[in-house]
Formats: structure tokens, C-alpha cells, sequence
């Protein structure tokens, strides 16, 4: 049988389903693509993948021919049968775990914990939920050791940007907080069913040894400062965390930031630094 006919399109018919729009699915149907996403997850060969999003088990079915176990988390229920169906074997075998369940309340850590290391989150994401993911991943961060995920091309492209450049803001800080981002390839929308109306990009994310605590000044300074990217530091901040103008200025002294550039050429030590700064204000 052609590609086409073994394709998810095929498939979804067979059983009389189709592509649900409010789950936000497209089904990658590459399977040369598939393949190097889990090559990027699983190397060295070996580890536990929790992936979120299974799907029909595109990515699933590489990942299980590197990895010794992995946990495939999928919410659409008409969807598990097929799972079940195609994977079987590496059930029986206990290599495979599926698991029905909303893939932004689940607990990266609980359902790899106890299987063997290093420790990786991978996915095809759904669009409409990408920016919860990413924030699954980086609250997860010190559980992890790599995550790997399939994304819009410019959300992968405003993860891995650089302070000062147009595609820098709020996201960047965050993940960069926590990660070391790396852009590993362009997947074309033709690789997907449905296909989208956009390109695709597989983000590799890889924890920073020493991560940036994402404290509750951190938050609100980051967030201020992306507000109104156009405004000064001294106008966007101001009554940050409910802090006096003078006391912003004095932070800011210490920490050697300038209240009149703009938050978009700060780097995350440049937060981080100032957001020690404005704790530490009586």
C-alpha cells in the first residue's frame, strides 16, 4: 500500500473519524520527519519519552523503536482504540503506556518517574495550546532532560530569539529561563493532515544547569516590560509588584539596568537581576 493509503486521512475513515478542529488536529504523516523527531528525543538510544498528543501514533511509532519506554498521552478518546490496535505488542511488552488524558494537566514527572533516564517531553502540539505546553515544560523544567516539540514556525522562532531582535519578548524570557533553545528543523505544512495554513518548526529545549527562579517579581517584570513593547523601562515599570517609582530607580541602579531603553534588548540575566533587586527593596 502507497503512503497516502496507510495516511492518517485513510486511517481516520476507516473507522469513521475525522480530524477534530477543536482539539486543534493535524496529524503529521511524514514519516522521515517522525523519525528524526525521535531521533532528536532518544539520543542516545534509550530513556522514557512522555508524548503528548499521540494521535494515531506517528511519532509514537518511532519513538518506541528508541526509546525503552514511553508514555503516550492522548485527550481524544475515539482515538485510543487505534493506539491500542496499532501498538499492542509494545503493550504487552509493557514498553508502552497509554494514557487518556488532557495533556496540559499532566505530570511529566509522575508518569516518567519511574521508568529509566534521561527523562524527555515530545510532541506534536496542537496550536491552540501551544503557549500552555511550553509552560508545562518549563514548570517541569528540573524534572526533565530534554524537550522536544513540533510547533508553529513562529512560535519556535520567538523561543530561540535573541534580546534586541523583533521576534524577542514575554515567551523568550520565559522558556529561556529554564532552556537552552535550539531550532532543529523547518517541517512544511504539507506534512501535516489537515494540512495547516502555516509551517511548522521542531523545537529542542534542553535545561540550563543553572536555571533562572521564575519568582513573582521576575514574572511581573518581564510581563510589564513586553506590555507595550514601545514603552521605557521607566514607564512600563512603573508600579510594578505595587513599588514606588523611586524604588524601581533604585533597583534598577543596583542592578545596572537603564530605565530608558526598552524591555526588548534586556536578556534574561538582565531580569533576573533586577527582579533580585527589586525583592530585596524594604
Amino acid at each position: 500500500m502507497t503512503e497516502r493509503e496507510h495516511g492518517p486521512k485513510a486511517q481516520l475513515a476507516a473507522r469513521g473519524l475525522f480530524a477534530k478542529k477543536h482539539f486543534g488536529q493535524n496529524f503529521l504523516h511524514d514519516r522521515s520527519i517522525a523519525a528524526r523527531i525521535a531521533e532528536l528525543a532518544t539520543t542516545p538510544p534509550g530513556g522514557t519519552v512522555v508524548e503528548l498528543g499521540a494521535g494515531l501514533g506517528a511519532l509514537t511509532s518511532p519513538l518506541i523503536e528508541r526509546a525503552a519506554h514511553v508514555v503516550a498521552v492522548e485527550r481524544d478518546r475515539d482515538l485510543i482504540p487505534a493506539l491500542r490496535q496499532t501498538f499492542a505488542e509494545a503493550l504487552s511488552q509493557g514498553r508502552l503506556q497509554i494514557v487518556e488524558a488532557d495533556a496540559k494537566h499532566v505530570d511529566p514527572g509522575a508518569l516518567g518517574g519511574a521508568h529509566p533516564r534521561p527523562h524527555v517531553l515530545a510532541g506534536n502540539l496542537p496550536y491552540n495550546i501551544t503557549g500552555p505546553l511550553l509552560t508545562l515544560a518549563t514548570a517541569n523544567a528540573s524534572k526533565l532532560d530534554r524537550v522536544v516539540y513540533l510547533v508553529q514556525l513562529e512560535v519556535a522562532d520567538r523561543v530561540a530569539a535573541t534580546p534586541g531582535s523583533e521576534a524577542w519578548g514575554a515567551l523568550s524570557v520565559f522558556v529561556q529561563a529554564q532552556f537552552a533553545p535550539k531550532r532543529a528543523l523547518v517541517v512544511r505544512r504539507g506534512a501535516f493532515h489537515p494540512q495547516p495554513n502555516v509551517d511548522s518548526a521542531v523545537l529542542v529545549l534542553d535545561p540550563l544547569p543553572t536555571p533562572v527562579p521564575e519568582t513573582d517579581a521576575f514574572r511581573a517584570l518581564v510581563r510589564a516590560a513586553f506590555a507595550q513593547r514601545r514603552k521605557k523601562l521607566v514607564n512600563a515599570w512603573r508600579g510594578v509588584r505595587g513599588q514606588e517609582s523611586g524604588a524601581i530607580a533604585a533597583a534598577a541602579e543596583r542592578a545596572s539596568i537603564d530605565l530608558d531603553l526598552r524591555g526588548e534588548v534586556l536578556s534574561v540575566a538582565d531580569f533576573a537581576r533586577m527582579a533580585r533587586e527589586l525583592e530585596a527593596c524594604p
